[in-house]
């Protein structure tokens, strides 16, 4: 399984903004919650075990 790694997000920096604004006014513990709750979700919409291992394997291997 070959993982996009190339930027393929429509419009980033609204993105990246979005991301932020969720966080704002939040504890460190609520935003880990936060980040949890959106890796799920977004888990949930890829669907693709194999994806998600990849992703996984992708994001750990960055470390």
């Amino acid at each position: 399984m070959e993982l996009k790694t190339d930027p393929n997000i429509e419009r980033p920096d609204d993105f990246y903004e979005a991301l932020i604004e969720a966080h704002l006014g939040l504890s460190d513990e609520e935003s880990r919650q936060l980040n949890a709750r959106l890796i799920l979700l977004l888990a949930n919409q890829i669907g693709d075990l194999e994806v998600l291992r990849a992703a996984i394997k992708e994001a750990r291997e960055g470390l």
